[in-house]
């Protein structure tokens, strides 16, 4: 689905100045934003994603915002995180679910001193607090994290060490912003503004991406931060500040809407959400949260930042199989690439009547011929892409392969027996 805003003022000949801004939405999310921004750079003539005037990332949003400000291009993100044939960066998907050992130790350190203050403040207050009252002191020895987020420091810090990157906010020739929260005040800080932008990039973007109970507050000059999207779910507006004509935005998560999928006849995996336990009862309401403040945020930019054209891209709200996929297999971080990708191309056309007048504005033109080759899939452009080696090209058309096996026989599973059948 596209949101737009409506139609600004007329702007300077100077040219336009474009600017991006990529929301959170955990793993899911990082894949999700990739394949529609591939979708994006090939489908927009006239946007260079690694020279915008401005990037805002939050949590995995920040991971976006930061490889592009640092020159990757989408072809090479998609080879690193998607694919995983990068030669020059390989990754381990197990970074982002090592076991926070330090911080299970160190709690576990704590229990004995807990629990004597514990016992102790019982004895102190026999009448006014019960045993099971005063063994609530034992909550301190919870762990902050179950995943330790380091490893994600290390890698991207490893990453941007490289000629022509840099780990450094000052030192890259466009403005990034990658946002957190404080702790301690529950405000938002600016990584990257004046005052914060000392800080390397790569600990930013852990410090945004630390979402409490997945993994660890990370500490910054003697603060500790959190996930950005605890306050807001873009914070388009840090970028729209910058006084830009054009800001794109992504968002990956939306509340899933249950009745409309079946109004369809998508099918799905249970016939009404609590059916799908905890795990799909808290997706949905966090989902809800995080997007209705972003619904909020945007109706408030059509006044305060009037002149300034801003697009949405995000999945539509019956897309039962976004709803339901795990990312954490290779074969499913593929196919939510493959369906951000074409979930986007399908966006464009379906919109192009309403975009085309707002993007001409500035200087952008839709290429029809990429959106309208029914052929297309994200890793077509990339089989040919200059640096990659041919056994890399070898193993990617292999692996188109196996991806196009892969989504038949998903499409196969979640169809009804009726449908296996024709």
């Amino acid at each position: 689905m596209l949101v737009t805003q409506p139609e600004s003022i007329q702007r300077q000949a100077s040219g336009p100045r474009i600017g991006l801004a990529v929301a959170g939405g955990g793993p899911v999310g990082l894949v999700y934003e990739i394949g529609a921004l591939r979708a994006l750079d090939e489908a927009l003539d006239g946007v260079n994603f690694n020279h915008l005037e401005v990037y805002v990332g939050v949590s995995s949003g920040a991971v976006i915002a930061a490889l592009l400000a640092n020159q990757l291009e989408t072809g090479q993100i998609c080879h690193t995180f998607i694919s995983n044939e990068s030669e020059e960066h390989p990754l381990d998907p197990r970074i982002f679910m090592m076991p926070a050992f330090a911080e299970y130790w160190r709690r576990l350190a704590a229990m004995p001193r807990l629990t004597w203050e514990a016992f102790w403040r019982y004895m102190q207050n026999p009448l006014d607090l019960s045993l099971l009252q005063s063994l609530t002191r034992l909550g301190r020895a919870l762990p902050t994290g179950f995943f330790d987020n380091e490893p994600i420091h290390q890698y991207l810090a490893h990453m941007w060490s490289g000629p022509g990157r840099s780990n450094d906010f000052r030192r890259l020739a466009n403005k990034l912003y990658v946002v957190a929260v404080d702790l301690d005040t529950g405000e938002s800080v600016e990584f990257g503004a004046p005052g914060y932008d000392h800080v390397p990039i790569s600990r930013a973007v852990q410090a945004s991406s630390a979402l409490p109970g997945l993994y660890p507050p990370v500490e910054i000059d003697d603060r500790y931060y959190v996930d950005g999207a605890l306050r807001k779910t873009m914070h388009a507006s840090v970028a729209l500040r910058e006084g830009l004509d054009l800001l794109l935005c992504l968002n990956s998560l939306v509340p899933f809407d249950a009745r409309l999928s079946a109004a369809t006849g998508k099918p799905t995996q249970v016939s009404r959400l609590v059916e799908g336990g905890l795990p799909v009862v808290l997706s949905q309401t966090f989902r809800a949260l995080i997007h209705s403040r972003l619904q909020v945020g945007m109706k408030t930019y059509d006044s305060e930042f009037e002149h300034t054209d801003v697009v949405l891209f995000e999945p539509n709200r019956d897309d039962a199989k976004m709803f339901f996929t795990n990312v954490f297999s290779f074969s499913g971080r593929h196919w939510v690439c493959e369906h951000a990708y074409q979930t986007t191309r399908r966006d464009l056309l379906t919109r192009r009547e309403e975009l085309e007048p707002i993007f001409a504005r500035h200087g952008v033109r839709m290429r029809l011929d990429v959106l309208q080759d029914t052929e297309r899939h994200y890793y077509t452009g990339l089989r040919n892409q200059r640096g990659l080696s041919a056994p890399a090209k070898y193993r990617g058309r292999l692996a188109g392969d196996l991806h196009s096996a892969l989504d038949q026989l998903q499409d196969w599973v979640a169809s009804t027996p009726a449908e296996r059948t024709r």
